[in-house]
């Protein structure tokens, strides 16, 4: 299932992109009750993407690491 993980984590990473994007509609797409496919904790805990605060607004991001991530695995540029 590692497998299936990680081609997930790169779909999410690729589909967050170049900007970040609030954080509810991220969580929407993305958040599974699955246990076997933890796709967005795997992406927080290995610091490929992070959720800022600001007043009124939530956001999640492709970090450094993810952009890198990406780059490596897909070979698709994502700026930070």
């Amino acid at each position: 299932m590692s497998n299936t993980v990680d081609s997930l984590i790169l779909d999410l990473l690729e589909w967050i992109g170049p900007n970040a994007r609030p954080y509810t509609e991220v969580i929407e797409a993305w958040r599974t009750s699955c246990p076997r496919l933890p796709v967005w904790e795997d992406a927080t805990d290995r610091g490929l993407i992070v959720s800022h605060s600001e007043p009124g607004r939530e956001t999640v991001a492709v970090t450094a690491l993810g952009a890198e991530h990406l780059r490596t695995h897909r070979h698709v540029g994502v700026a930070e």
